[in-house]
This record gives structure tokens, sequence and C-alpha cells, in this order.
């Protein structure tokens, strides 16, 4: 997706769909297929990234002289910190075409919405060459930094990007001398793109991001969003069973009784910390076995049976200390 044809595929292939009442059973092929690309559930750091991403768009759609105020998703990992992107991109990216049809017979399609990865070890170059590849911007190695970033700037310009994604922006270090060029090159574009930028990276504030005065230029320019584990409890609500029933409501199994899994909901939480895609993975790992397997059900015995990321592993079934 770090390329316009792999975005606009993606966001123009309809989403997958959970089974409807009166529809013929799908095969155990088909079934299995969905379970592994799976519906993407609509958690509370989604809908709150997709109101801020509306109203900073809004805010800053006449803004001239300053950069447009940003965002950072932050969070541990497997926290759903990229689903939340790509969704909201996605939800930008359709609203703005359905408002702003491609006239017929024009050869020119609009790109409202951009998703770049902050390469290893960014340099100012290598990070520019992003933006670039993104739409197809020829470069040479023989082309400079500013002759890059200029071809980057009047194509984003004239393709009319609105939404500026970046995602691993944790592996930026502004206390390195290529970290620090390659932060100012992206303040540079939040002043040269009249577009709003999103970023998001694992556990932002406890890297070099946010220090020095160039971390402090960011976090004055930045709303920051937390995509953290979902707790339990959070005061009346229970908004990880809430998660957990949305996931139930979404498989495609032939015997599974429904609040069986919600049920579970207090050891679902410990065996994933409460991430999102710790508890996604779990679930449909063992929707696939059941498939697999004939069972169809999903109970604790064969979530207890799958094996998580490592991350989960340790803090559900911490190593014996010898």
């Amino acid at each position: 997706m770090t390329t316009w044809q792999g975005w606009h595929q993606f966001v123009t292939t309809e989403p997958l769909t959970p089974p409807q009442p009166g529809q013929p059973p799908r095969s155990p092929e088909e079934r299995l297929a969905y379970h592994s690309a799976f519906v993407t559930i609509r958690t509370p750091a989604i809908s709150q990234l997709a109101t801020q991403v509306r109203t900073l768009m809004i805010l800053g759609r006449h803004q001239q002289t300053t950069a447009r105020p940003s965002l950072i998703v932050t969070g541990p990992a497997a926290a759903g910190k990229t689903t939340a992107l790509l969704s909201v991109g996605r939800t930008c990216h359709l609203a703005h075409t359905r408002k702003n049809p491609t006239p017929s017979g024009s050869a020119h399609t609009a790109v409202p919405v951009a998703y770049v990865l902050v390469p290893p070890g960014a340099t100012a170059k290598t990070l520019i060459t992003e933006f670039a590849r993104y739409l197809g911007i020829p470069t040479t190695p023989r082309m400079t930094q500013t002759q890059i970033t200029d071809a980057v700037c009047h194509t984003y310009t004239a393709a009319g990007v609105q939404l500026v994604l970046i995602d691993e922006i944790h592996r930026l270090n502004p206390r390195t001398t290529t970290g620090a060029q390659a932060a100012d090159l992206l303040k540079d574009l939040t002043e040269r793109l009249r577009a709003t930028f999103v970023y998001a990276g694992i556990d932002v504030t406890d890297t070099p991001l946010f220090s020095g005065t160039r971390g402090a230029q960011l976090a004055g320019r930045a709303t920051l969003i937390t995509c953290g584990p979902l707790p339990a409890r959070h005061g009346p609500r229970e908004p990880f069973r809430d998660v957990i029933t949305d996931i139930e409501n979404n498989l495609d199994l032939t015997h599974h009784k429904p609040g069986t899994l919600p049920r579970h909901a207090p050891y679902l939480h410990q065996r994933t910390a409460g991430r999102i895609g710790s508890l996604t993975r779990l679930i449909r790992q063992a929707a696939i076995t059941a498939i697999c397997d004939g069972t169809e059900r999903i109970n604790k015995q064969s979530l207890d049976a799958i094996r998580l990321d490592h991350l989960a592993e340790q803090h559900s079934r911490p190593t014996p200390k010898r």
C-alpha cells in the first residue's frame, strides 16, 4: 500500500462481510479465506481518530502561513495503530471520491490520501524518496534531496493530496544528524503541502522524537491519540467485552454458540493483555482451526491451544524463574 496503485486497490476492494441471514452457506475454503483476512473491528481508537482527522482537515483547509495541526497515533506493539490508520485513510479516500467523482473521460484520478512508511535508518533523502515512490515520481541517484522534495511538493499539490499517513514514525531519531535532517524534512513538508499529516508509531512519547527543540515543535502542533490496550472496565462500560462481542458476531462457524466468547472476557484479557491485535489473531486462529478440524466452534480449550505472539505469551504465560 506504499504505492498509489496498491493503495487504490486496497480502498476500492469491497470489504469483507460476515454471513448474512438467508445467505447460502459458504464453502470451507471461502470461510478460511474470510477468517484469514477478516473484517475491521471498529475500536474506540478508530472512532476517536476518525473524529479528530475530520476536524483537523476542516481546521487546516484554509490555513496558509504555518504548518497545519497534525495527529500522532501512539501505543505499544499489537495495539491496532496501523489498522486504525488504514481504516481512517480508507474512509477519507472513499468520502472524497464520492463527493468529487472523476469526470467521465478524464485520465487524472484524484489522490486524496498518501500512505508512507518511514524506512529503517531513515535519512531525509531516503524518506523523501518514499514520498516520491508512492506516486511514481521518477528519481535518479544523481538527484539532490532538494530536487526530489520540489518534485514531491509539486506533484502532491497537483494531485490534490489532502491527508498524509506516515507509519513507523518511531524509526526517526532526531538526536542523530541524519534523523534530525529527516525530522526537518517532515516539518518542511507540513508547511509546503496543503494536507493534514497523521503519524503512527510505537510508544512515540518514549522515543527521542519528542526531545529537544524539534520535539517541542512537533509536540506543540500534534494531538496525541493513544491506541493502547483496552481495559477490562472503564466506569460502567466493558470496552474489551464489547470488542469481543463484535468479533464473535462476525465469525462464520456453523456450530459456534453466540455468547461463548464474551463469557470468557476475563480469560481473553489475561491472554492478550487487552491488545486488539493479539485478540483478533487469537480468535481468528481458533476459528480457522475449528474449520480445519471440523468442530466449527470456539471454546476456552481451543483458545488455550493457540500459541500467540511472543509478547502476549510472555504476559499470559511468563517463563518460570530458575
